[in-house]
Order: C-alpha cells, then sequence, then structure tokens
C-alpha cells in the first residue's frame, strides 16, 4: 500500500481550487424559488444570468447581466408570462438572449431578452410550445442544430420542436413507463440518454423513434438519478444505492452489463446534479442542500474516474448554475465557474488552475463550442448530424454581431415556408400560425426593400463594411504591437534571470 501512495497521477487538473468571490461581487436579495424540483433553479450564459424566482399568482424567472452584483430590487422588472410556477430553464447555446423556461402550467415559452438586460417585465413570449398534458420539467437544446429544443413532462412523453416554426418535430410517447428524471444530448446531437425512474438508462435515437441501448438498474436506489454523455460518448451517472448511499458510475454505451467505474459519496438526500466540461473532461457534482461541490476527471486509465478535490462552505445549496466555456477568464486560469444559489443570495464561484506565467495557457483552453450553429433545423431532421463549430479563447472569447444571429435566425422560418403550408397546421395551431405570418412578413419586406432602394443603398453599404473592416484591422494591429511589446519586455527579464542580474 505504501508503494501505491508515492505514485501520483500526472494531470495538470489535479491542483484545480474552488475559491468564492467576494461579498461584493455577489448578488443580494434574490427570492430563490421553493419549488420541489430537482433541476439546478439557475442558467448562465456569457451576458446574462437567469434564476427561478418565488411568483405570487403564476411563475417568473429574473433575469440580470452576469456583471450585475449588489442588492436586487423588489421591483426588479421578471420574467413573468407562465401560470403556474416555473420548473427548468435553459439558455440557447447558438443565441445568448434567447432563453426556454419550462413549467407546471403545461407549456413551454421561449424568450428573447433585449441587450443589458429587461426594464420592464416581460409577459409576452416570441414562442409557446404545447404539447405536454402535465408539467413540464426538461428542457434540453440541440448542441449543433440551430431552433431545436427537445422538452421532457411529468406525462412521460418527449418531445422534439423546431423553435423557429413552433412546430412538433418528434413525440416519443411509448419509451418511458414511469416519470424522466433527466435527459441529455450527445456530442453531435445524433442521440440522447435518458433516465427513468423505473432505475433504467436509455440511449435513444429521437428521429427514429428508437430506444438504442437499455441497461435495467443502473442504481438500486429508489431516489431521483442523472445521466450525461461525455464528448467520447460514455455516459457518467449519478443516484443512489440500496442502502442509501450517492453513486457515480461510468458507462460505456458499447456495453452497459457492467459498469466501467462506481464510486459512493455518502448517504445524504440531495440529489446530485452533474455538470460536464467536455474541454478538461471534468464533471463537478453539486447536491442540492449540500455544502460541497466535488470534483472529477474522466480518463482512458484505470479507474477512469480519479477524485481532485471538493469546495466546502458553510452554507448549503438550493442550486447552482455553470457558466459555459466562452465565459470564464482565461486571463485568470478560470477555467470553470459556478453560480452557487442561497436562500437569497447567488455567489459566483471560480474553478483555478494555479499558473505563475501571464500568457494565454493553451493546455488549459482547447478550441471550444462556439455560439455558431453547425446546423439549421431542417438539415438535422432531414438526418444530418455535425459536431459543434469550435473557436478559440486566446484573447477572450467575443460572440459575433447579433444582426448575423438575426439573419441565421430567419433562415429556418424561410426553409419551412418554402416547403410548404400543410406542415405547419400540424402542430398546436395558436403557435404555428403567428409564426407562419410573421415568416410571410419577411419575405414580402425584403423583396420591396430590394427594388427601391437597393441600388441606391448598395453604395452606403459596401462603405460602412469597407470602414468596419478597417476599424477593425487597425485594432487588430493594436493588439499585436502590444503584444509583441510585451513578449520583447518578457524576453528581455528572461534573460536578465539567465545571465544571474536579478
Amino acid at each position: 500500500m505504501s508503494f501505491r501512495r508515492g505514485v501520483v497521477r500526472q494531470s495538470k487538473f489535479r491542483h484545480v481550487f474552488a475559491q468564492a468571490w467576494k461579498a461584493e461581487h455577489c448578488i443580494d436579495d434574490v427570492r430563490v424559488s421553493r419549488v420541489t424540483w430537482d433541476n439546478p433553479l439557475c442558467a448562465v450564459n456569457p451576458k446574462f444570468i437567469a434564476v427561478i424566482i418565488e411568483a405570487g399568482g403564476g411563475g417568473a424567472f429574473l433575469v440580470l447581466p452576469i456583471s450585475k452584483s449588489g442588492r436586487i430590487d423588489q421591483s426588479c422588472p421578471t420574467v413573468c408570462g407562465h401560470a403556474a410556477p416555473v420548473l427548468d430553464i435553459q439558455w440557447s447555446p447558438h443565441d445568448d438572449n434567447i432563453i426556454a423556461s419550462a413549467s407546471e402550467d403545461y407549456t413551454v415559452k421561449v424568450w428573447q431578452i433585449p441587450d443589458g438586460g429587461l426594464t420592464v417585465p416581460m409577459t409576452e413570449a416570441i414562442v409557446t410550445l404545447e404539447g405536454h398534458s402535465k408539467r413540464v420539467g426538461i428542457l434540453a437544446w440541440h448542441p449543433t442544430a440551430f431552433n431545436i429544443l427537445l422538452t421532457a413532462g411529468c406525462d412521460n412523453v418527449i418531445c422534439v420542436w423546431n423553435v423557429g416554426t413552433g412546430e412538433l418535430v418528434y413525440q416519443l410517447s411509448d419509451a418511458h413507463p414511469d416519470l424522466i428524471y433527466s435527459v441529455c444530448w450527445n456530442k453531435d446531437g445524433s442521440a440522447v440518454c435518458t433516465v427513468c425512474k423505473d432505475k433504467a438508462l436509455r440511449v435513444i435515437d429521437p428521429r427514429r423513434g428508437i430506444v438504442l441501448k437499455v441497461k435495467e438498474k443502473v442504481h438500486d436506489g429508489t431516489r431521483p438519478m442523472r445521466a450525461v454523455f461525455l464528448s467520447d460518448g460514455k455516459i457518467l451517472t449519478t443516484g443512489f444505492s440500496r442502502m442509501s448511499e450517492r453513486q457515480m458510475a461510468l458507462w460505456d454505451t458499447k456495453d452497459l452489463s457492467e459498469p466501467m467505474a462506481v464510486q459512493e459519496m455518502d448517504t445524504s438526500n440531495g440529489v446530485l446534479l452533474p455538470f460536464y466540461d467536455p474541454d478538461t473532461n471534468m464533471v463537478y457534482l453539486c447536491g442540492k442542500g449540500d455544502c460541497t461541490i466535488r470534483y472529477f476527471e474522466v480518463t482512458d486509465e484505470s479507474p477512469y474516474v480519479h477524485f481532485l478535490s471538493l469546495y466546502s462552505s458553510k452554507e448549503p445549496q438550493r442550486g447552482a448554475g455553470f457558466l459555459s466555456k466562452r465565459g470564464v477568464d482565461v486571463n485568470k486560469c478560470e477555467i470553470a465557474r459556478f453560480y452557487k444559489l442561497h436562500e437569497r443570495k447567488v455567489e459566483p464561484i471560480s474553478m483555478t488552475v494555479p499558473r505563475k506565467s501571464d500568457l494565454f495557457q493553451g493546455d488549459l483552453y482547447p478550441d471550444t463550442a462556439g455560439s455558431e450553429p453547425a446546423l439549421l433545423a431542417d438539415e438535422w431532421i432531414a438526418g444530418q448530424d455535425a459536431p459543434p463549430l469550435l473557436v478559440s479563447l486566446s484573447g477572450g472569447y467575443s460572440a459575433p454581431p447579433s444582426k448575423q444571429r438575426d439573419t441565421l435566425r430567419v433562415k429556418p422560418k424561410l426553409v419551412s415556408q418554402d416547403s410548404g403550408t400543410g406542415a405547419a397546421p400540424t402542430s398546436t395551431g395558436s403557435v404555428a400560425s403567428p409564426t407562419s405570418t410573421s415568416a410571410k412578413d419577411t419575405e414580402e419586406e425584403v423583396p420591396r426593400v430590394a427594388t427601391t432602394e437597393g441600388n441606391s443603398e448598395r453604395p452606403k453599404r459596401e462603405d460602412e463594411l469597407l470602414t468596419e473592416l478597417l476599424a477593425e484591422m487597425k485594432a487588430l494591429r493594436a493588439v499585436v504591437l502590444a503584444q509583441s511589446q510585451r513578449i520583447e519586455l518578457l524576453e528581455r527579464q528572461l534573460a536578465r534571470i539567465e545571465d544571474g542580474d536579478v
């Protein structure tokens, strides 16, 4: 045993440490929802943080700019269009202003948050999706296809929607005999994994409606489970043993007969919510009601799941939001950030790798999934699959201009409108008809502008585009010059150290 202790596993994430932000950077006086639903209650992206809050006479959630801190006034505007409590919220991975919400009123609503946040309460959603017969508690945006949203409700039904048209594309009503606990897409969005109250893990092709793999009794306990797809196709699950001990297990989808690894934690009652980072292959486990966040690294070496460390605090967490890699501070070697929900406070917690150098650490930040989709909705529905489009985090990530995403947002509507008008009414009529009419309006307006003002406006547009390009080139030259000066300074300091002058 002494020899085994002497062997230290090499990993650049072995010394990751968690640090809570100072009190002045927290968000105070937020009335976090008390709804009895095992979801994080919080969603974060590089622009906004959204938190499900207590609301009388309906459901509401708070949306704030991510830079916001301090006390939140009770009169702060909220998104309050649901008739019953909100159970889940998820930001679109392809547009940082679009958020979906699921509620006990059987509906899913999609909202467009203006830049800078809300100035008045928002009650009108841009799309309302009605297809479930009981409350809806699970949302999952497609990782690579634009405007594809998966929902799951207490009616044991999974629905896949084209949000651009409001159309119900696929419905799986007989795959699960009992309550669905969690749903997660794989890396390219060709399949989903689910765990159910019958203790079974399923891998499903939603387009064909076929259950590809089933594993009975993933965890023997009766309390809720969770499952997430890893980037290499494996599945990580959390649940409870027969003796009510919390467990984490790793499964190979090629052979689900036995788990690759099983780790037992403790005997707490809180459901373990897994948050997976595909860039670092790290998994963070947050238990509702816990005072700790555990984090692990998943590798190809036995025992496959390696415990790194845990963050512990005095106050239990009601939920947690996990910031996507596009929003972390690469200058401080921050590889992840959580937003821990207290009873009336939101506290950021940074996960950092200690490094001495101030330069960009390329080994910590491989190219990550950007906000541009790899596929349009109709392409995915037609059977295409594609991995995420990657972007570099060197120098910090900046989202593309919103006008590009606006034109992209119209594409699925125009395609579905051209393909025929018979498909739209097959979904809920109150949803599909406004979408199709708006698409018609855009189709009628665009040619009118082109015929009357196209020739006269074209030189102006070209001049504006040229001006923007020149300004961007000038800014890039300034950045390159500043970096080259910084490199020269560092080289001089290094030479002085080597010569013994320092």
